[in-house]
């Protein structure tokens, strides 16, 4: 028997026919298989499955070649960046805030130091997603503090949800409900109690132009910080000694690395750099003469009804500044803390502007304190002698015009120590201006004379806000006015009136000049700097501006000048002084109304002097009556400590 092979293929139709193969037909005619009807409905649903399950898989298998991808991915490749990540989401950067320097007066009385407070910081990126943790967490701090959520939602309005950056909710939080929030701010998400460092000034009023105080940092001074020194929650120097030594006071802030938990609570110090405190500083002022000062001025405002006032007291020796005084003044403890827009508006708004440095930035007509420089200037240029005399009658004419002295019927003959003594207007009209007789020194050589000692410039003191001064020349009146010069324009130089202006600091400092033999010296304020870092003191030397532009020999007889207004002349209130003084008023018309300013400059021991005074009572009148009893009280104080 012939055995079927079923891989052979027979050529002829005979060999095919139909036939059964397990389950299936073979349809010869057709030329095809097929299932037998009873198994035919199964055997497809089976193909079918069969199909998915082989689709499935293989989509199962690239799925999970993505997964090991992807996986492998983020950890090989880009492990570092996200174990960064995670970490900055566990451990942060914090600053270390270094403690401000602290500030004494020459004699260890601490003016300004630093007193601990609590406040309240919220750290946006760690405040809860959800706005309703976050309004209980607001609602909560609303409830301690006595603060409107609203309020609080306001200060974080405009700061992105993601900054690490603190935010100060509220400063001065009295002790109860730092304890409070201490307990409760534990479970708060992004909220945080801490201790911060805020100025008290010892003597608020006094010395508060010239101390200055704290602030808030500007956006502006944030905005132009290098390196990120600061921080935009940081308090800064705002006026006076605080702002000119903002670099040495504030220190070096330090850094520390930490672990926080999820709520942005420290949980532990990783590292750290400790900060570096500021450095101290010692003052040349006597805070003691400074309160006589403040105390005698405030006083005699009063009785005059004046509307400010101003004093400074130097070393005629080095240059020290041993008072400056401005008066009326503010509290600058109320500034230190964060003064609310109100108060400070009324501070602007008040017309005898106690926020005006009126010792250095205030610009008033010389008045009689300017004759000791004219006099020195014509002994130098050869215009008069020690011994040159002038007739005083009681005037002197200059075409139409009249100039009167203010002793009616003059004071006969006088010489430059007489008119100094006596404040004689006729004397310095000829010495500044001139007539047939004598030269005079004209306006070129008034303006070069004074601006040799100091009037017209900065002195360069150790404060912000100090101004120049004015002094009028041909050119400025012609190009300002449109007016030409004129001898009387002179005579009014010469006396100290016309559009001549000087600030007090700088009569202070050409009487030094006179007093001590003709150094114009540079006033300063700081008289050591004590680093805390290396605990080594600096002590700051003089700096000599010019020296020997006037002839000594001449100074002495301005200064023989000075002691005769004292014996015998306009500054005769100061006899009775227990040492020997030198000094002279002055009476400067100002406006319209030519309402004058009372002055007086003066110094001691007239032999060898350690102390110049100088005193402005603005609107005060006559400056013997109500300026030089200012001075007279500020040496008394000042030699009955020696």
């Amino acid at each position: 028997m012939k055995r079927f092979n079923p891989f052979d293929i027979y050529g002829s139709s005979d060999d095919i026919r139909d036939d059964h193969i397990g389950n299936y037909t073979r349809n010869a005619s057709l030329g095809n298989d097929l299932p037998d009807s009873k198994y035919s409905a199964s055997a497809l649903k089976v193909s079918v499955e069969l199909s998915k399950l082989r689709i499935f898989f293989l989509i199962l298998l690239v799925g999970i070649l993505i997964l090991l991808s992807r996986s492998i991915w983020f950890q090989v490749v880009r492990g570092a960046y996200y174990r960064e990540a995670s970490e900055g989401n566990r451990i942060r950067i914090e600053t270390i805030k270094a403690r401000r320097g602290v500030i004494y007066d020459r004699n260890g009385e601490l003016l300004v130091r630093n007193v601990p407070n609590f406040a309240l910081i919220v750290i946006p990126a760690d405040l809860p997603e959800s706005e309703s943790e976050k309004s209980l967490i607001f609602e909560s701090i609303s409830r301690i503090l006595d603060i409107p959520s609203s309020e609080i939602e306001k200060m974080i309005e405009d700061v992105p949800s993601f900054s690490y950056e603190p935010i100060i909710i509220k400063e001065y939080i009295d002790y109860e409900k730092a304890l409070l929030f201490q307990i409760e701010s534990n479970s708060m998400a992004g909220v945080s109690l801490t201790m911060r460092d805020s100025r008290e000034y010892t003597n608020p009023l006094i010395a508060a132009h010239t101390v200055g105080y704290t602030g808030k940092i500007s956006e502006k001074q944030y905005d132009d910080a290098q390196n990120g020194e600061y921080l935009i929650t940081d308090y800064v120097g705002k006026v006076g000694l605080e702002y000119f030594y903002e670099e040495l006071l504030k220190g070096v802030d330090g850094k520390k690395r930490i672990e926080v938990d999820s709520l942005g609570k420290e949980k532990k110090i990783v590292a750290s750099q400790e900060a570096v405190s500021g450095s101290n500083l010692t003052l040349t002022l006597d805070i003691g003469l400074q309160k006589v000062l403040y105390d005698s001025i405030s006083n005699a405002m009063s009785r005059s009804g004046a509307p400010g006032g101003s004093a400074v007291a130097l070393d005629p020796r080095t240059g020290e500044v041993l008072a400056i005084v401005n008066t009326p003044s503010f509290d600058t403890n109320v500034f230190s803390k964060g003064i609310p827009a109100e108060e400070f508006s009324k501070l602007l708004d008040d017309p005898s502007n106690p926020l005006f440095m009126r010792s250095i930035t205030g610009q008033y007509p010389s008045g009689s304190t300017i004759k000791p420089v004219i006099a020195a200037a014509a002994l130098q240029e050869g215009i008069i002698t020690g011994s040159t005399t002038v007739l005083s009658t009681g005037g002197i004419e200059a075409g139409p015009q009249f100039f009167p002295d203010w002793k009616a019927g003059g004071h006969g003959q006088t010489d430059v120590r007489k008119a100094i003594a006596d404040s004689v207007n006729t004397f310095f009209y000829l010495v500044g201006g001139g007539d047939e007789e004598i030269e005079g020194l004209g306006v070129e050589r008034i303006v070069e004379y004074a601006r040799l000692f100091g009037i017209g410039e900065k002195s360069n003191i150790d404060l912000p806000g100090e101004s120049t001064g004015f002094l009028p020349t041909k050119d400025w009146k012609l190009e300002t006015k449109g007016e030409r010069w004129y001898l009387g324009d002179t005579y009014h130089l010469a006396i100290g009136q016309g559009d001549i202006l000087v600030t007090p600091l700088q009569v202070a400092n050409f009487i030094a000049t006179i007093a001590n033999g003709g150094t114009l010296y540079q006033p300063f304020l700081v008289q050591s700097v004590n680093e805390a870092k290396s605990n080594v003191t600096s002590k700051i030397q003089p700096v000599v501006i010019r020296e020997n532009f006037i002839n000594s020999a001449y100074l002495k007889i301005v200064r023989e000048g000075l002691r005769q207004a004292v014996t015998s002349g306009s500054a005769s209130g100061l006899q009775n002084l227990q040492i020997a003084a030198a000094g002279k008023t002055g009476t400067a018309q100002f406006g319209p109304s030519n309402k004058t300013h009372a002055w007086f400059v003066g110094f001691a021991p007239y032999d060898t002097p350690e102390i110049v005074v100088v005193v402005l009572i603005e609107e005060g009148g006559e400056g013997s009556t109500i300026a030089l009893p200012v001075a007279r009280d500020a040496l008394q104080w000042y030699f009955n400590q020696e």
